[in-house]
């Protein structure tokens, strides 16, 4: 792999990694001073709104600006803040700081996601589209992975308050890849201003644009459908696994761990499978949309743990699959010139789903058996998924 290539991997990764070890800290945190789950759960839902709501913006700004520019800036004003976060904290010893860092941190961490997606066409445009998503989804999931681990060593030695501090150096040698990267590589960028001048511009015409790609584009209305799906499911499972796996099968927190480990070396080992062989793009679709259906299907009624690890392990790994099918979709039918603002769009449409999954968990898993939740969430992705395909007909 060339040293341009490496760089810009390594920087994904470095910059995922520091911000799961961000994720990571918040409720673990919040919960050890208060001991309230509840307490818990609204400090994380606090940090994850700004990421969340932030796509549209933050996507439309990829559009109008330097992307390169944009993610240097949301990886240097990260360091930043976890620097001057972490003196906060020191100082006052008070947990909100560390939730507003995150937060703050979280809207920066979407700016440099949607920069970098609109990047890759450019930087990889000799690459095949998937082989190149799925190296960056490994170097993703790898920072994913890694960063709760990572946290929870440094907290064995650090207060959280120097965890905080010292996540900074992770942005940092983020940025300084990013600098081997323009160093390194051949490839000069598209400057969006020069052919998109601001100036005379309503603030609203670029989520306009946005909108009508979404209703107009013909494709695009039924990846967001299909995505929902899937969403749907990955949510639940997410959200029930580990009532599932301690709860319903008695097993301990241990083996909870062995299979969280076992997903992410599922999903790495998929990702390799894309990128060393050239499979067909639809052909990718229907398997990991197929495969996620019988997973959702194997965690419902599996009696045993078995049963439950081997849908659990299908559901998680086959979403990178589909991921990976998804946005080649997206390069092929979004306009290039409008990429960042109707991806930040389309990621928020398709990412609605999964907190509904959720909070439909917290509100019927406690009348109902868990299990009826999952069920209902697959039938939920199936009525999509069949909604998308009569909606593709309809196109044709």
């Amino acid at each position: 792999m060339r040293v341009d290539h490496i760089a810009f991997y390594t920087s994904l990764f470095l910059s995922r990694l520091a911000d799961q070890i961000l994720l990571f800290l918040v409720p673990l945190v919040v919960f050890q001073t208060t001991q309230s789950a509840a307490w818990s759960g609204l400090a994380f839902f606090a940090e994850t709104l700004p990421r969340f709501l932030s796509f549209p913006v933050c996507g439309a700004l990829c559009d109008r600006q330097s992307p390169f520019r944009l993610l240097r800036i949301s990886q240097v004003l990260r360091a930043w803040v976890c620097v001057l976060g972490s003196v906060a904290c020191g100082l006052t010893g008070e947990f909100a700081w560390l939730v507003g860092v995150s937060a703050l941190c979280g809207v920066l961490t979407t700016q440099g996601l949607m920069a970098r997606e609109v990047m890759l066409p450019q930087v990889f445009r000799a690459e095949r589209t998937e082989k190149v998503l799925a190296h960056a989804q490994i170097a993703d999931q790898l920072g994913m992975v890694l960063g709760p681990l990572l946290a929870a060593l440094a907290l064995e030695v650090w207060s959280w308050v120097l965890v905080l501090g010292a996540t900074a150096v992770l942005f940092v040698l983020a940025d300084a890849a990013m600098k081997v990267w323009h160093h390194t590589s051949p490839v000069k960028l598209v400057d969006p201003a020069a052919g998109h001048p601001i100036q005379g511009i309503h603030w609203f015409a670029p989520y306009k644009t946005a909108l009508v790609h979404v209703l107009r584009l013909p494709g695009l209305g039924p990846l967001i459908l299909l995505a929902a799906g899937v969403n749907l499911v990955v949510g639940v499972t997410l959200a029930t696994s580990a009532a599932m796996v301690t709860g319903v099968f008695h097993q301990s927190g241990r083996h909870y761990a062995l299979l969280q480990t076992g997903g992410a070396m599922a999903t790495v080992l998929i990702l390799l499978v894309i990128a060393r062989l050239p499979l067909p793009l639809r052909a990718m679709g229907l398997v990991s949309y197929a495969c996620l259906l019988v997973g959702a299907a194997a965690t419902a009624y599996s009696h045993s743990p078995l049963g439950y690890a081997i849908g659990f392990l299908l559901v998680i790994g086959f979403d990178k699959m589909f991921s990976v099918y998804i946005r080649t979709r997206r390069f092929q039918v979004i306009p290039a010139a409008d990429l960042g603002k109707t991806t930040g769009l389309v990621v928020l449409l398709n990412n609605l789903t999964q907190p509904v999954a959720g909070l439909l968990v917290g509100l019927f898993a406690g009348q109902v058996d868990a299990r009826s939740v999952i069920v209902a969430m697959a039938v939920g992705m199936g009525v999509l998924g069949g909604i998308a395909m009569l909606l593709g007909r309809v196109r044709k």
